[in-house]
């Protein structure tokens, strides 16, 4: 399997997700910058965590209009695999890839450390080597991770299962139903704020992140490769 990580001016996460892909998952992995023009060739797209265009205007709002992202819209609709991690999770938004927005976190204040969340759907491209109800610590640094929805699409999400992971106890960032991570319906575009890219080792801290990726090359194998 043959992953693109997007780069957008501002990104900082990318350097990890390439890693998670290729050190931990043993995949083929390239970087692509956000002005290109095609994504032809990839069987999934990364969109990593940072500061895209400075997060002026509004957090993925600017990068939401590059070059690449015609191309990310057209992988997703053509079924492939997309994960995008906080500021990518912002630009799916902004890109209506996925519903709802992100508001500043309750607190006004960035906020940088572990924080356990429950799998709540374990039956996605995304989630199915975890165990349902799985709770598992994953780190989050964000400053606006405070997911918000009208009643109508909450009520979308719950009725389609699209909350893949949920805030477990303590909620960080005052997310609308402790959402952490939500997928769109036709479930191969996963938007989350916490970072599975830096969970991924054991010698880094844990390794409860390296699922995600691993659910996504078990889905797409399945999906796409004959065994003779």
């Amino acid at each position: 399997m043959k992953f693109a990580v997007i780069v957008f001016p501002g990104s900082n996460c990318d350097v990890d997700m390439f890693h998670a892909v290729k050190d931990e998952l043993g995949e083929n992995v390239e970087y692509v910058w956000h002005d290109t023009d095609s994504l032809e060739g990839f069987d999934g797209i990364l969109l990593p965590g940072g500061f895209s265009y400075g997060d002026y205007l509004r957090t993925g709002a600017i990068a939401r209009f590059s070059n690449v992202m015609k191309e990310v819209v057209k992988a997703a609709e053509a079924g492939k695999p997309v994960l995008g991690v906080c500021n990518g999770f912002q630009i799916l938004l902004e890109a209506g890839l996925l519903p709802g927005a992100m508001r500043r976190n309750e607190s006004l204040k960035f906020i940088c450390k572990p924080v356990e969340l429950k799998v709540t759907n374990n039956n996605s491209m995304f989630s199915s080597e975890y165990k349902e109800n799985e709770v598992i610590t994953v780190p989050i640094a964000h400053g606006e991770g405070n997911y918000y929805c009208d009643e109508e699409t909450v009520a979308k999400l719950k009725a389609n299962n699209q909350i893949v992971f949920t805030y477990n106890g303590t909620n960080p960032n005052g997310s609308l139903e402790n959402i952490a991570g939500i997928m769109n319906e036709k479930g191969n575009v996963l938007g989350m704020m916490p970072h599975p890219e830096r969970a991924v080792d054991e010698l880094l801290g844990g390794a409860d992140g390296l699922k995600i990726f691993k659910s996504i090359v078990s889905q797409w194998r399945e999906a796409n490769v004959v065994n003779a």
